[in-house]
């Protein structure tokens, strides 16, 4: 017919297909129009815009009355673009970009970040700027399971939680606050360091915090731990086995949930944790209450850490003095000018690894987050590829959902405690 010029014309060429569809259909098999295929089941939109979803995440699922016969989870609604992002700036700049990425724990991906460039470029922060990394990262994951906790109690119904974690999450973004400047976004981890150094009164304000914090966390648990409601709301759903666990490839609490102790703090020590004592809290059950109890253990360990870290704290430098890869300070570029020119190249051209491909795993809060980092010996990445805690995590949902309720589709989400905008990345 050649090119349609009217809406009419077009409307009339459908009405021809759907005519000349139809006659094929009734010429093979009539009953066709009246089968179906979903007379029992009914298919079932939870997202991408739902307050359970904990984000944009999308969740199809299948009934049969009210038990769910199958899942399938989509992700891909924030459309954020991190990694090709990567590539067009220098390492140093991307760093305010992972702040975006896990936004409940910002310090571990600036930390794990910064360590994957190190690696790259063959370089070692001072040893107080480790610890003082590690401090950090261990009050992310504190305030990040604090949130964790708090969002799933509210969505099984016990919203008084949310507000008491909450109440202690502020406390940290004070600290943090003074830490870096910053409450949320901190971008503190720098190249070869930190930004700046934590004073010895941070630090006492850390620990003061630290001494009053496990009286609010067992009188968090003493309200939901044995209440009937929010017992029988988590235990006993979404079952993990650990052979399922293995194969999906789950990390973090998930599969430690199902009893493996699987944690790179203690599997591949990096920063200072194989100078730390602390345990890997497990749990066999598998299930949501499991993976609720590991994140309540964790932030005791972490806890641990924090005191241990603070008792330590060794004296010295808080950033590498090597031009070709770590900024100077700021004093020394407004005074000499070779530190200029240093600054100039980093911010410019930025430190340029050898030609060569490295993976960095760290520990975060929800799980191995990754960075595998292409060099071709300049500036910025050849290619980046982020390996996300939370997008690995969710491909773990269908199994725990499939056979559940649907009103159990919140408790499973909140257990897994995934951050859509590190899916997303």
């Amino acid at each position: 017919m050649g090119n349609l010029q009217t809406n009419k014309e077009i409307n009339h060429l459908h009405k021809l297909r759907q005519g000349k569809i139809l006659k094929e259909l009734l010429d093979k098999d009539t009953s066709i129009l009246f089968e179906d295929p979903l007379e029992n089941d009914m298919v079932l939109n939870m997202g991408p815009q739902h307050p359970a979803t904990h984000g944009v995440l999308r969740v199809l699922i299948r009934l049969d009355g009210e038990t769910i016969i199958k899942c399938v989870p989509e992700l891909g609604y924030l459309h954020r673009g991190f990694e090709k992002l990567a590539e067009n700036v220098t390492m140093h700049e991307f760093i305010p970009h992972t702040d975006r990425l896990d936004y409940l724990a910002p310090f571990s991906n600036n930390t794990a970040f910064t360590l994957a460039i190190e690696n790259a470029l063959g370089i070692e922060a001072p040893e107080r700027a480790q610890w003082i990394r590690t401090l950090v990262t261990e009050l992310a994951r504190i305030s990040s399971h604090l949130m964790a906790i708090g969002s799933t109690c509210m969505d099984v119904g016990a919203l008084t939680v949310l507000l008491w974690t909450f109440t202690e999450r502020e406390k940290l973004y004070d600290i943090f606050e003074l830490i870096c400047g910053a409450r949320f976004t901190t971008s503190y981890s720098r190249i070869g360091g930190v930004a700046n150094d934590i004073s010895d009164e941070v630090l006492m304000m850390i620990k003061k915090w630290a001494d009053q914090f496990p009286k609010e966390l067992d009188y968090f648990g003493k309200l939901v731990h044995k209440n009937r409601i929010f017992v029988d709301r988590m235990a006993g759903i979404g079952i993990l086995t650990k052979e399922q666990a293995v194969n999906l490839g789950l990390t973090g609490p998930v599969i430690r949930g199902v009893g493996i102790p699987k944690d790179l703090r203690k599997d591949e020590p990096y920063l200072i944790y194989d100078k730390l004592d602390f345990n890997v809290v497990t749990k066999p059950e598998g299930d949501c209450w499991a993976r609720y109890m590991v994140r309540f253990g964790e932030m005791y360990e972490s806890l641990k850490m924090v005191y241990q870290i603070i008792d330590k704290m060794p004296k010295g430098d808080i950033k590498l003095k090597d031009h070709k890869t770590t900024l100077p300070k700021k004093k020394e570029v407004y005074a000499n000018m070779e530190q200029l020119i240093n600054d100039f190249m980093l911010v410019n051209f930025g430190a340029a690894p050898e030609p060569g491909e490295t993976y960095t795993a760290f520990e975060g809060p929800k799980g191995e987050l990754g960075f595998f980092i292409v060099s071709d010996g300049t500036g910025h990445p050849w290619k980046m590829k982020i390996r996300s805690s939370c997008a690995s995590n969710l491909q773990g949902l269908s199994t725990m959902v499939e056979g559940s309720m649907i009103s159990d589709v919140v408790a499973i989400i909140g257990s897994i405690d995934p951050i859509m905008g590190e899916a997303d990345k």
